[in-house]
């Protein structure tokens, strides 16, 4: 188990090393000279030359990489070309909206999916599951910043339940900033409890066809005991793999979603900074991003050697 753990570390620190060389190339040659930006069209070249050297970019490329790795290795991500303020306090004050958001909607799609999936399995071929399977096809087909509109319109504007938008900040109060936080949570987390549902049903309806399943059928178990106590666990495996993928796009993927609500989030940041081409917080935000799903992907891998011996014998 240690020897795969160790092999799972080095195969992560690669993956960020790539990801790295990748995200500093892509971003290099976007058009557009966040001095030029920065100074407006009427900035004289002698204007422009001095802030490109006062902000780093007259420096060859393979210069400018090398210090923003070393940088990000020391926890240091460079200073913000448009708010003049370092790239890790922007960072950490939007986390704390989009990490919260995220952890949010993905309980809301748990608490919703498994239920359901669980009851579309267990009478698979009835009404029921075909009312399941058509309200999940449902919710996969509609966009979620239509339905984040939406439910605008009827929680917000019409009944006032919720606020329309916008974050007062954690000092509110947890549950004012949850309370914020409730429509576009629910907005990401039903495409993905559609998902995440069907997903559970056909991995439980192919575990239900398994030997050792009609065998604790025939020792007297009744169907629900037998899903619950041994098809529900190794049916886990794919559903895990739903749910880190899941993890990593609500957080990185709620671009949409924060700009319908006006949330300072991370998605909300990457927007602005790719409008003002603000760089070092582009390559900064993506590469965080990037580490958040290498290392979900990390921690989805330890759980399939926790649910599944024959995973741990091999490693």
């Amino acid at each position: 188990m240690i020897r795969f753990i160790f092999r799972r570390l080095i195969s992560l620190a690669l993956s960020l090393l790539v990801a790295s060389v990748v995200i500093f190339t892509v971003i290099e040659v976007v058009p557009g000279d966040p001095a030029s930006y920065m100074l407006g069209l009427n900035a004289s070249p002698d204007t422009v030359a001095a802030l490109r050297d006062q902000l780093g970019l007259n420096a060859s490329a393979p210069a400018r990489y090398l210090g923003w790795l070393v940088g990000m290795l020391a926890g240091d991500f460079g200073l913000s070309y448009t708010y003049k303020v370092p790239v890790a306090a922007l960072v950490s004050a939007r986390l704390a909206v989009s990490l919260p958001l995220t952890v949010y909607a993905l309980a809301l799609a748990i608490l919703i999916a498994f239920p359901t999936g669980l009851l579309a399995a267990a009478r698979s071929g009835r009404a029921s599951d075909g009312v399941v399977m058509g309200a999940t096809q449902i919710g996969i087909a509609l966009p979620n910043f239509w339905f984040a509109m939406l439910l605008v319109l009827v929680f917000a504007l019409h009944w006032h339940w919720f606020p329309a938008g916008g974050f007062p900040g954690w000092q509110a109060g947890i549950a004012t900033g949850l309370r914020a936080l409730t429509l576009p949570a629910i907005a990401l987390a039903l495409p993905q409890a559609a998902i995440l549902a069907r997903v559970l049903r056909s991995a439980l309806i192919e575990t239900l066809d398994q030997d050792y399943i009609r065998t604790a059928r025939a020792k007297g178990l009744t169907r629900r005991q037998t899903i619950l106590r041994h098809a529900l666990r190794n049916a886990m495996i794919p559903v895990l793999t739903i749910l880190g993928m899941q993890f990593s796009f609500l957080l990185a993927g709620a671009i949409i979603i924060e700009n319908v609500f006006y949330l300072p989030g991370l998605g909300r940041l990457i927007f602005q900074a790719i409008t003002q081409r603000d760089l070092i917080v582009v390559e900064s935000v993506v590469m965080i991003l990037v580490f958040a799903v290498i290392l979900v992907t990390f921690l989805v891998d330890l759980a399939y050697a926790a649910i599944d011996p024959r995973l741990r014998r091999r490693a």
